[in-house]
């Protein structure tokens, strides 16, 4: 009884006081850009992204916003002609591509190339966005619109990723369900929280907010940098806003189950800060959550039911914003256990020192 009574517990809490995360809504734009229109300049760090980037480079040329938009890509040495097919796909005059140095000490490759992207220009936003991400023509104008209407330094967007596979149809919708969990929207709006997150594929910067946390090199050995990101920033004083957007789009592709979990695998210990005794608590956190309801359910326990359903009234809404049936929502304990096995493989990877493998790369962080 007592354990049944701890897991209902859990959920009533995580559904009452956790900011609301499992309430998945779209915020309108709050309006046009401001007149004058400020400028923005699209970073855009590449490396072997030929599937994707021209479609990507696409979108942010169809942009309809009435400032100066341009777009830097930095190509971070390419072997698939990610370089070329982007400046196929861009109009003449509309795209810079840099070749990227050599990867410096102490940096990871991702932010590395956005560092050497932001030395190019000096626009009064950026927007850090990834060669897999397809916007919408009015994107920019309402993120900068955002911006200027609520005040804040960072805006971001989670993009819809694709989910079409069976693994990803599986485990998608959960993966920004837990990661509203840790980073509830709600809380990383308000200025007198500390909670501070943001979705690296759609990033509007202000730079001024960037110079004053000593620019990308503040974060440069981080894995999970968007979050990074947004923890400096709202440390500075600044504010953040993320929110999810239907129309912003991942077009990478995960087909199996094995590169969803070499996906979490790559920073699910850097979130834990490399720890074992946090790694050993989150798992055992993990399922006493999603994995004990159902096992008291099913052994007659009505609080371990009521919990079951708790959890599953709070997993619908995400299914239904990624138009996948209900009918899924009873099986997030099975998806957490699978979470759960990839984050100890990321611990696995990261004491054999291959932690943070990315495109051939592997990106220990500074915090080893």
């Amino acid at each position: 009884m007592v354990l049944g009574l701890t897991v209902l517990a859990i959920w009533l809490c995580l559904l009452v006081a956790r900011g609301g995360f499992w309430v998945v809504r779209e915020q309108p734009a709050p309006g046009p850009a401001p007149s004058p229109a400020p400028s923005v300049a699209a970073v855009i760090p590449a490396r072997n992204e030929a599937e994707t980037v021209g479609s990507a480079v696409t979108s942010l040329a169809a942009q309809d916003y009435p400032g100066d938009f341009r777009m830097v890509l930095v190509d971070d040495a390419s072997d698939d002609g990610t370089a070329a097919i982007a400046r196929s796909f861009a109009p003449p005059g509309k795209l810079t591509v840099v070749t990227g140095a050599p990867l410096a000490p102490g940096w990871t490759g991702k932010l590395w190339a956005v560092s050497q992207g932001v030395a190019r220009v000096q626009p009064d936003y950026y927007l850090l966005t990834d060669a897999d991400i397809v916007h919408p023509p009015a994107n920019v104008s309402a993120l900068v619109a955002r911006a200027a209407a609520g005040g804040y330094d960072l805006v971001s967007y989670m993009a819809m990723l694709r989910c079409e596979s069976l693994a990803e149809r599986a485990l998608v919708p959960a993966f920004v369900f837990f990661f509203f969990l840790l980073y509830p929207p709600a809380w990383i709006r308000n200025p007198r929280r500390r909670t501070a997150g943001a979705a690296g594929g759609c990033m509007l910067v202000r730079r001024e907010a960037l110079e004053r946390i000593g620019g990308i090199a503040k974060i440069r050995g981080e894995l999970i940098d968007d979050c990074a990101l947004a923890r400096e920033i709202k440390r500075s004083g600044g504010r953040v806003w993320l929110g999810l957007n239907t129309e912003t789009r991942s077009i990478r592709r995960y087909e199996t189950f094995a590169e969803i979990g070499r996906m979490i695998s790559r920073t699910a210990f850097t979130q834990l800060q490399y720890s074992a005794w946090l790694l050993a608590g989150t798992i055992a956190g993990l399922l006493l959550t999603y994995l004990a309801p159902p096992a008291l359910a099913l052994r007659g326990s009505w609080f371990g039911a009521a919990a079951w359903a708790l959890m599953t009234i709070a997993y619908i809404p995400i299914l239904r914003f990624y138009r996948r049936s209900w009918l899924w929502a009873p099986l997030l304990p099975l998806v957490a256990l699978f979470y759960s096995a990839a984050t100890i493989a990321s611990a696995i990877a990261h004491w054999r020192g291959a932690g943070g493998m990315w495109k051939g790369r592997t990106q220990a962080s500074g915090a080893m």
